[in-house]
């Protein structure tokens, strides 16, 4: 009887080791996984623009350009960000973008009205925007003022950026500095019209998009825009489903989404100093991404099967309480090793979903909700997020590969989640890299990987982690979490067995 207990011990603890386990095939992949679901959000909110992004073109103690920090530019350069959109959010139907041209000190003031009721002076406009853009090799992505604009204000600055020719908006941004046009090509038309772009109903929204869409044109086939509509919000299928039917597909490039991972919006929790059952819930939030996008895509497919509209999840990430003494508008925010985790997951799920997913936006960029940077003073810090999006970029315009994750539940009260998420592509040249997300708080996992197709002649790999699931980079310690080189893995044939501790993000290159 003792035999048969301890080989009963034996057999279950062999079937827990074995349930993790990640198929990886590397002989297939027909997708690309976008480099543009790799986008940035760069909003008129706190200070993620004034005292972030720019500090002014007279300011002598930050090194700068044109008033952006050099800093920044150098750090989101190295992540190879692939597209920033601007000016909100909320913001941008309030924005009316002629008060941010021509000379900054006859520039009128705008109150920000969703975001503190602070007043800025229109010193970062269109002209400081767009160049930005070129300073960062990222395409700018321009969201309209739906909400309290006009159809014939937007029509003006499309041709305002883009029109290489003789035409009054052409002309007034040539007199302004700038000869020629930036040829902007992703353009949002309103956003959140269920909401802060206008309380609309999604029946109403269709017909405003048809309205707008019509009049935004490129000027040539070469130049055509890439239309976004005001997608809805988390699982709001009811909006999907109008629009779709309503808009005409010929006027429609993408389809917004945006989901926020939040606890409970009446107390969303802190961003540093939680409890492990805080952390349970804003994960289930975030893995929810996975359902919402397959049962948006579904509805998608009924009228574009093949596909060619895109769900561009324009607003993802993690919302906390602000940090103690800010003020609440400016919704600033530490970034946690939850937030790495957080981060690895939803990438990983965009990947799976590369054939409809093919852009999508972190918000925010810098000192605003899930941002990659934060900055005080001359001080600037990078967060986890940024690192996990540093170790992910391998990912941009790869192939994904199909993958079959067998993992165990973690769980805590009503609460469970797939402890295991995982991703897979090859690159131009043909190498594989792998992402493995543990979400357990507390239990490490031995994984093993089984690459059908390929020959291992050679794998390195990252790993970033910390002690603590609240650890966070400071300004007095900026690099208390950063990726390290991982080797805590065995190659055996076509396997790898890899052990991840817990609450970590680990990517491998496999040759």
């Amino acid at each position: 009887m003792k035999f048969v207990y301890v080989l009963l011990l034996l057999t279950t603890s062999f079937l827990s080791m074995s349930q993790s386990q990640v198929v990886i095939h590397a002989d297939q992949g027909k997708h690309t996984i976008n480099k543009h679901i790799y986008g940035h959000f760069a909003e008129h909110l706190g200070r993620c623009i004034y005292g972030g992004f720019y500090v002014g073109e007279g300011n002598k103690e930050i090194p700068n350009t044109q008033g952006v920090r050099n800093d920044i530019v150098d750090a989101l350069k190295r992540l190879r960000i692939p597209n920033l959109r601007w000016p909100g959010g909320c913001f941008a139907d309030t924005y009316h973008w002629k008060d941010g041209i021509g000379p900054k000190d006859k520039r009128p003031s705008i109150v920000n009205r969703w975001w503190g009721n602070v007043t800025e002076d229109n010193s970062f406009g269109t002209h400081d925007f767009l160049n930005m853009c070129e300073l960062l090799n990222t395409e700018p992505y321009v969201s309209v003022n739906v909400g309290s604009g006009t159809v014939q204000e937007v029509a003006d600055w499309v041709q305002y950026v883009n029109f290489d020719g003789v035409s009054p908006m052409s002309n007034l941004r040539i007199v302004n500095g700038r000869q020629a046009p930036w040829k902007v090509r992703f353009w949002g038309i309103g956003n959140e019209a269920w909401g802060c772009g206008g309380n609309m109903t999604a029946e109403y929204y269709a017909n405003i998009y048809r309205q707008y869409a019509t009049f935004m044109t490129g000027w040539s086939n070469a130049e055509k825009l890439y239309r976004i509509a005001s997608g809805a919000n988390s699982s709001d299928y009811h909006w999907t489903e109008v629009l779709m039917k309503n808009i005409p597909h010929g006027m429609l490039d993408g389809l917004a989404l945006h989901h926020y991972s939040v606890i409970d919006w009446s107390k969303k929790g802190p961003a540093t100093g939680f409890t492990e059952e805080q952390y349970m819930k804003t994960m289930v939030q975030a893995l929810k991404m996975d359902e919402l996008i397959t049962r948006h895509s579904a509805i998608m497919d009924q009228s574009d099967p093949n596909k060619k509209i895109a769900l561009v999840v324009d607003e993802w990430g993690g919302w906390y309480d602000v940090e103690p003494g800010t003020n609440p508008g400016f919704l600033y925010q530490q970034n946690s090793m939850r937030d790495a985790v957080l981060a690895g997951a939803t990438l990983n799920i965009f990947h799976k979903h590369a054939e409809r997913v093919r852009m999508a936006n972190l918000a925010q960029t810098v000192n605003v909700l899930q941002a990659v940077i934060l900055t005080e003073g001359e001080k600037m810090v990078l967060t986890p997020t940024y690192h996990v999006l540093d170790m992910y970029k391998v990912h941009q315009d790869a192939t994904m590969l199909p993958v079959e994750v067998t993992a165990k539940e973690y769980s805590l009260g009503s609460d469970k989640v797939t402890s295991l998420s995982a991703s897979a592509s090859r690159d131009a040249s043909g190498a594989v890299h792998i992402s493995l997300v543990n979400i357990d708080a507390k239990q490490s996992q031995t994984v093993t990987l089984n690459l059908k197709g390929v020959k291992l002649s050679g794998t390195t790999a990252q790993i970033l982690t910390s002690s603590k699931l609240s650890d966070h980079n400071t300004f007095d310690k900026p690099d208390l979490i950063k990726p390290k080189k991982f080797q805590d893995f065995k190659v055996s044939g076509e396997s790898l067995t890899v052990t991840l501790p817990p609450f970590s993000v680990v990517v491998l290159e496999v040759k």
